[in-house]
C-alpha cells in the first residue's frame, strides 16, 4: 500500500507536457530575454548588483573577476563559473556593447574571436555608467526578491536611469522565442525617451526625427529606412548593414581598398580569411593582397589591387560574397509584465518610461517619509534645547534608559522618536550653537518635504522631473553616431568581366552528370582523347567557352541548373570532374538530358523549345531562364502526369519542328504554332499520339542547314529520309507513317534526329560495344521503308543508347 502511495501512475506525455512546460517557463523569464526595464537578463542584472553591493565601483581600485564571479555565483546566480564569466565578458566588450557597463583590466577578447583571458588574470568593476543604472537603489525604487537560498534578497529590476535595453541591445535564444534588439545612440534614445514623456501618443515617424536608425559599436552603414521603420513599427524587420570602406590610390596607377569598420558581430579574422581565399581560388579578378593592419590606432584592413583592376567592382564582389555586407533581422521580443512580447519602439520606449516614472515616485515616497521621520526629530530636539535644564533633570532622576524616555514622554509629550532622539543625544550637542543648525536643518526639511509632496501630487512636476534626469544622463555620457544611416539599399550589380578572369575554358558534362571545365592547354595535351568514364557513361556536351559564360543544364524531370562557368571546378582534361550534385543541389533520381552554353542573358536571341515524352511541346524566350539565384535546381517546365522531357531546343523563332513517334509517325510544323510561355509553364500540345504511343525524337531544321532526318528502330534499322518527304502540318495534329507496318514485330523509333552529311550517329548495344555510322554512309529512304539492317542484335544485344556526335 505504502509503495502504491510513493509512485504515481501517470501518461508520458503529461509528464513531459508538464516538466517541459516549467523548464520553457524559467528559461523565457529568468534566461535568455532582456527585460523591458532595465534592458538586462538575470545573470547580467546579478553581475552589476554583486559589484555594486561590494563597492566594486569605478571610483575605486579594480578587483580580481574572479572574486565578483565567486561572490554571483555563491550569492545569486547558481550556475556555471564560465557562463557568468563570460557574461561580463560581454558586459565589457566594447565591439559588443555599444555603452560597457563593465570595465577590464586585461585580456578581454578581440573583434577576432580572441577568448578572453582567465577569470584569475582578470580585473574588473562597474563602469561609471553601470552605477546610473544601479542609482537609487537602496532607496526602495524597485521590488526585492528571495535569492535562491533565501539567505539575501536581490533585485528584480535595477531603476535604469537611462533606456539601458535600446542603448545596448540584446540577443538570446530561449524556448520558442528568440530576440534580437540592435544598439542605439544613448542621446538620440534619451531624446525619443522625453519625446514619448511629453507626447504619449508620439508616431514612429516623431520618434524617428529622434532616433536615425541603430548605431552600433562597430560603426558601418545602415541602408534601408524602410526596413528601419519597420522594425520599429513591428518589432520585426530587416536593414542592410555594411563595413565602411574607402578606395584608395597608390603610386604607379594602382588603387587599394581599406576598410576600416566592418557590421556588428562579424568576426574580424574569418572575414579577412575569407577574402584572402577568394583571392587564393581566383574567385575574383584584381586581387593581390589582403592584409589586415589593425592597430592601437583603429581598425584597417587593406585590400591591395593589381594593375588596373576595377577596384569598385571589386568592393562589390565583396559586399556580395562576403560578410563584409550582412543583414540584420530585427526582432524585439523582450520581457514585460512577466510574459515575452514583440515589442515595437514607442512600446519600448513606454515601458522604459513607465518604469522610471514609478522609480521616481518610490524613491520620492522614501525621501518624503525620510524627511518628514527627520523632521519629527528635529522639531523634539528644538524642543528639549528649549527646556535643557528640565530634560537634563528628569534624565538624571530616571533609573535606566527605558524609564527616562517613559518620563520625557509623559512630563513634555514627547513621541517615543523623539524621547530616543534626546536620550541618545552626545553632551557636545547641548550648546547653544546647536539650536540654529537645527532651525536650519528644520527648515530645509520643511522645504524639501514640500517640494516632493507638489512632485508627488503633480503629473506634470513628475514629467519634468524624469526629463531632467535623463538629460544629465545624456549630458554625462552622450559621445558621437558612429553608423552612418541610408535611405536606399544598394543594388550591388556586378560585372562578370571585373570579378572573373575572362578565360576560354574547355568545358564537358556527361550523361550521368559529371561536370568540369579544364584550361586549353590541359585539353591540347591530351590530343583530344575523351576523359576518363564509366563504361555506361558519355560525353553529352564537350566545347570551348569563356569564363564568363553560363551553361544550363536541363533534365528529364523538367528541371534546369544554372552554372556560371567560372564556379565549375578546375580539373586536368582527362579526369572525370565532378558530379553535378556537388556543384548545386539536385535530386539524385533526375538525369541530364542536354546543355546550353549562353554568351549573356541581356542579348540572348532566340527561344527554348522543349519536347516531352507524353507529346507536349513549350517554347520560352532564352533570356528568361536568367537565374539570380542558383545554389538548387530550378524549374525549366511544368511536367504532368508522370511526363519527362525528351529533348531541348535552342531554336530562332523561325524554325520548323520535326516530331518522330515510337510508333513511327512524324510530324513536321512551324515553331510559331507554338504561342511563346513564361518559364514555369507546361505549354501545349505537340502531337495526337495514338494510345500507347509516345514521342521517340524530335529536330529541329530550317533551310539554312543542309540536314536530313535520320531515325534507328530497336530492331537495329536505321534510315535516312529527306525533310521534304515530310509535309507541313498543324500542331497537335497526328502526323504521317514514315516506317512501313509490319504485322509480326514491327520497327519502333527509339532515337532519331536531323543530321548532316559530316556528321556520325554512335549507338550502344547491350554489350557496351559502340557502333559508328557516317552520315554518308546512311541509306536514303522512303516513307514506306524500315531502312537498312546495321547491328546483329544476337551478337550484341539489345540497343541501349545512341546519340548523334558531338
Amino acid at each position: 500500500m505504502a509503495d502504491k502511495e510513493r509512485y504515481l501512475d501517470l501518461p508520458l506525455e503529461e509528464v513531459l507536457g508538464d516538466r517541459f512546460g516549467r523548464y520553457s517557463k524559467y528559461i523565457i523569464q529568468d534566461r535568455a530575454l532582456p527585460d523591458a526595464r532595465d534592458g538586462l537578463k538575470p545573470v547580467q542584472r546579478r553581475i552589476l548588483y554583486a559589484m555594486y553591493h561590494d563597492k566594486n565601483t569605478s571610483d575605486k581600485p579594480f578587483r580580481k573577476a574572479a572574486k565578483t564571479i565567486g561572490n554571483v555565483i555563491g550569492n545569486y546566480h547558481p550556475h556555471g563559473d564560465s557562463s557568468v564569466y563570460e557574461a561580463m565578458i560581454r558586459q565589457s566588450q566594447d565591439w559588443k556593447m555599444r555603452m560597457p557597463l563593465v570595465e577590464m583590466h586585461g585580456n578581454n577578447g578581440s573583434v577576432d574571436g580572441d577568448p578572453p583571458a582567465a577569470m584569475r588574470y582578470t580585473e574588473a568593476r562597474l563602469a561609471s555608467l553601470s552605477e546610473k543604472m544601479l542609482e537609487n537603489i537602496d532607496k526602495n525604487t524597485v521590488d526585492f526578491m528571495p535569492n535562491f537560498d533565501d539567505s539575501q534578497e536581490e533585485p528584480v529590476v535595477l531603476p535604469s536611469a537611462f533606456p539601458n535595453l535600446l542603448v545596448n541591445g540584446s540577443t538570446g535564444i530561449s524556448s520558442g522565442y528568440a530576440t534580437d534588439i540592435p544598439p542605439h545612440a544613448i542621446s538620440e534614445v534619451i531624446d525619443a525617451a522625453v519625446e514619448i514623456i511629453d507626447n504619449p501618443d508620439a508616431s514612429i515617424d516623431d520618434l524617428m526625427k529622434h532616433i536615425k536608425g541603430p548605431d552600433f559599436p562597430t560603426g558601418g552603414i545602415i541602408q534601408g529606412v524602410e526596413g528601419i521603420k519597420k522594425a520599429y513599427e513591428t518589432g520585426k524587420g530587416k536593414v542592410v548593414v555594411r563595413g565602411k570602406a574607402e578606395i584608395e590610390s597608390l603610386r604607379g596607377g594602382r588603387e587599394q581598398i581599406v576598410i576600416t569598420e566592418i557590421p556588428f558581430e562579424i568576426n574580424k579574422a574569418a572575414l579577412v580569411k575569407k577574402m584572402d581565399e577568394l583571392r587564393i581560388d581566383k574567385k575574383v579578378d584584381g586581387l593581390a593582397e589582403v592584409r589586415d593592419e589593425t592597430d592601437r590606432t583603429g581598425m584597417r584592413i587593406v585590400i591591395e589591387l593589381k594593375k588596373e583592376a576595377d577596384a569598385k567592382g571589386v568592393l562589390n564582389f565583396l559586399y556580395k560574397s562576403t560578410d563584409l555586407q550582412t543583414t540584420f533581422n530585427f526582432n524585439m521580443v523582450a520581457i514585460a509584465r512577466k510574459t515575452p512580447q514583440l515589442m515595437s519602439l514607442k512600446q519600448l520606449l513606454t515601458a522604459y518610461t513607465e518604469h522610471q516614472k514609478e522609480v521616481i515616485v518610490r524613491r520620492t515616497e522614501y525621501e518624503l517619509e525620510k524627511a518628514k521621520d527627520r523632521a519629527h526629530i528635529v522639531e523634539g530636539l528644538i524642543k528639549a534645547i528649549s527646556i535643557l535644564d528640565e530634560v537634563i533633570t528628569v534624565i538624571r532622576s530616571a533609573s535606566d534608559k527605558k524609564d527616562a524616555k517613559d518620563k520625557l514622554e509623559e512630563r513634555f509629550s514627547f513621541s517615543p522618536q523623539q524621547s530616543e532622539a534626546i536620550v541618545t543625544l552626545q553632551l557636545y550637542r547641548l550648546t547653544n550653537t546647536d539650536v540654529t543648525t537645527l532651525e536650519k536643518e528644520a527648515a530645509e526639511l520643511q522645504k524639501n518635504i514640500e517640494g516632493w509632496e507638489a512632485l508627488l501630487a503633480s503629473d506634470k512636476k513628475l514629467a519634468s522631473q524624469m526629463k531632467k534626469e535623463l538629460k544629465q544622463v545624456k549630458k554625462e555620457f552622450t559621445d558621437e553616431r558612429r553608423t552612418a544611416v541610408e535611405d536606399e539599399i544598394e543594388e550591388i550589380k556586378i560585372n562578370l568581366e571585373v570579378v572573373v578572369p575572362s578565360e576560354e575554358v574547355r568545358v564537358s558534362v556527361t550523361k550521368e552528370g559529371y561536370v568540369k571545365r579544364s584550361s586549353l592547354r590541359s585539353y591540347t595535351a591530351s590530343n583530344g582523347e575523351d576523359p576518363v568514364m564509366k563504361e555506361t557513361d558519355r560525353l553529352l556536351f564537350s566545347s570551348e567557352i569563356n569564363t564568363t559564360d553560363t551553361l544550363l543544364l536541363f533534365t528529364k524531370n523538367g528541371s534546369y541548373i544554372y552554372v556560371p562557368v567560372h564556379t565549375l571546378p578546375e580539373t586536368k582534361w582527362k579526369e572525370s570532374g565532378q558530379h553535378v550534385a556537388n556543384v548545386v543541389s539536385v535530386n539524385q533520381e533526375d538525369r541530364i538530358i542536354a546543355a546550353l552554353p549562353v554568351k549573356s542573358f541581356k542579348e540572348a536571341e532566340g527561344y527554348l523549345t522543349f519536347v516531352t515524352k507524353n507529346g507536349m511541346i513549350k517554347r520560352t524566350p532564352l533570356s528568361d531562364y536568367e537565374a539570380q539565384r542558383y545554389s538548387k535546381a530550378l524549374m525549366a517546365v511544368k511536367l504532368k502526369n508522370n511526363d519527362e522531357v525528351l529533348q531541348v531546343h535552342n531554336t530562332t523563332g523561325s524554325d520548323d519542328v520535326i516530331l518522330m513517334t515510337n510508333e513511327g509517325y512524324a510530324l513536321r510544323y512551324s515553331e510559331t504554332e507554338v504561342s511563346p510561355t513564361g518559364q514555369r509553364t507546361s505549354g501545349m500540345k505537340a502531337i495526337n499520339l495514338k494510345d500507347g504511343d509516345s514521342l521517340a525524337a524530335s529536330g529541329v531544321w530550317n533551310n539554312v542547314l543542309k540536314e536530313d532526318i535520320y531515325l534507328v528502330t530497336q530492331r537495329a534499322a536505321i534510315k535516312k529520309m529527306s525533310v521534304d518527304k515530310l509535309e507541313a502540318q498543324g500542331r497537335a495534329t497526328r502526323g504521317i507513317r514514315i516506317l512501313k507496318e509490319l504485322k509480326k514485330n514491327p520497327h519502333r523509333i527509339i532515337c532519331g534526329g536531323l543530321i548532316n552529311k559530316n556528321e556520325t550517329v554512335f549507338i550502344q548495344t547491350k554489350d557496351a560495344a559502340v557502333h559508328t555510322f557516317h552520315a554518308q554512309e546512311i541509306r536514303f529512304g522512303d516513307r514506306y521503308t524500315n531502312g537498312s539492317f546495321a547491328i546483329d542484335l544476337d551478337q550484341h544485344g539489345v540497343i541501349k543508347d545512341c546519340w548523334k556526335e558531338l
